[in-house]
């Protein structure tokens, strides 16, 4: 797909907007689609989490996590994360704007995703604490992907959104966010 002729703020909420829309979730959260090399070769920065951690371990996400009292807004909040997590500095990301928020059923978060542009030097690295490593995924690749599949988690069947590289696999939320990224810009029908 040709992503120059996308305009792709015009395409997106602003930030205000999105996070007064609502969603399911008691627990504030955010986080980032780190966006590089756009629009003539768009690639996602996203996490695999560690395999030890209490919650969500191992899996594929985008830098964030719950909002802290000192936050600002939700945007502060994605791009703090976003900082803690693979060390993207907030002043290397131009928010650009959001996409709706999604709930999570098992862990009750409400999360918003900010959509920002990471400046071309930029530099990311995984904070051992959290982040197994940095996954970079080109958007045509993460499209040719997906596909809608019947998962057993937690001994409950979902059917759910998925995308699926090698040994990579983006469910739940992540995926949720993913498709109505894609569906809002126009590369998925």
């Amino acid at each position: 797909m040709d992503f120059t002729t996308i305009d792709l703020p015009g395409l997106l909420l602003d930030t205000e907007s999105a996070v007064a829309m609502k969603a399911h979730g008691s627990r504030e959260a955010a986080v980032l689609i780190p966006i590089r090399n756009w629009p003539e070769a768009p690639r996602l920065i996203l996490t695999e989490r560690r395999a030890d951690l209490r919650k969500h371990a191992g899996e594929i996400s985008f830098p964030g996590g719950t909002s802290e009292p000192g936050d600002r807004d939700l945007e502060e909040t994605a791009l703090r994360e976003s900082h803690e997590e693979i060390d993207l500095h907030p002043d290397q990301v131009e928010v650009i704007g959001a996409v709706p928020p999604v709930g999570t059923f098992a862990t009750s978060f409400r999360i918003q995703p900010i959509v920002g542009l990471v400046a071309e030097e930029a530099k990311v690295v995984a904070n051992p604490d959290e982040v197994a490593t940095i996954l970079t995924f080109g958007f045509d690749e993460l499209l040719d992907s997906y596909g809608m599949r019947r998962l057993v988690r937690r001994g409950v069947p979902i059917r759910t959104p998925t995308f699926e590289m090698d040994r990579h696999l983006i469910w739940g939320a992540t995926a949720r966010i993913l498709t109505d990224f894609f569906h809002r810009i126009g590369a998925m029908k």
